[in-house]
């Protein structure tokens, strides 16, 4: 666990973390699975070369603002001039059967600078900052942030029977590296290291046990 670069070296690094976009978007045109990790060494893919539990999660892009929902958040209140060392958390969101983009830009404070969807430099960067679409967090160590956190420097809702813009008769469904979450509410979740943590609201979606993090993280 190092420090992770901004930068041009920083768009290259980020390469596997965007294949969870670039995966999402062939969900939408048919041809692969949303997210990354999902897979085990076991899986046998299935017609045209999907292994069995990514096709299962297969959702696409939900369209409009809703699903690609931008940061409200004030900004971050500890701000440091440079990322320092980090570690990688990954978030899935799922609502109305679609995939919910986890905006850049949580945690870090304006003005930044991107190259195509990744921030590459801003003013400072909180205790955990998010740099592009993929649902990768980047932690502090040592920070102790929850999900709660994350949704607070998003600006955004979450709470028993709400994710974002989107309520339900149901609860708010979570899970950690594939396995339900029962013990306190989605808020409460911890964002330790590699942590592969879903929340779905509407139909289930089958959650990944893992995510492929960039190098570094």
């Amino acid at each position: 666990m190092g420090a992770v670069p901004v930068g041009r070296s920083a768009v290259a690094l980020s390469a596997v973390a965007l294949s969870a976009v670039a995966l999402s978007v062939a969900v939408a045109l048919g041809v692969a699975a949303c997210g990354s990790g999902g897979a085990t060494t076991t899986d046998r893919p299935a017609g045209g070369g999907i292994p069995p539990s990514l096709a299962a999660a297969a959702r696409p892009i939900g369209a409009g603002p809703r699903f690609h929902p931008s940061v409200r958040g004030p900004g971050p209140d500890r701000c440091s001039p440079t990322l320092g060392r980090r570690y990688g958390v990954h978030i899935e969101l799922f609502a109305a059967n679609r995939v919910v983009l986890v905006a850049p830009g949580i945690g870090v404070g304006r003005p930044w600078h991107s190259v195509g969807v990744r921030i590459t430099s801003a003013r400072c960067y909180g205790s955990l900052a998010t740099l592009d679409p993929t649902g990768v967090v980047l932690v502090r160590p040592g920070s102790r942030d929850t999900v709660g956190d994350l949704f607070r420097a998003w600006g955004r809702h979450l709470s028993a029977r709400r994710l974002l813009s989107f309520r339900s008769a149901g609860p708010v469904r979570a899970y950690v590296d594939g396995r339900r979450w029962t013990r306190t509410s989605p808020a409460a979740i911890a964002l330790t290291r590699h942590a592969e943590i879903v929340l779905e609201l509407g139909p289930y979606v089958p959650p990944h046990r893992s995510f492929t993090f960039p190098p570094g993280t």
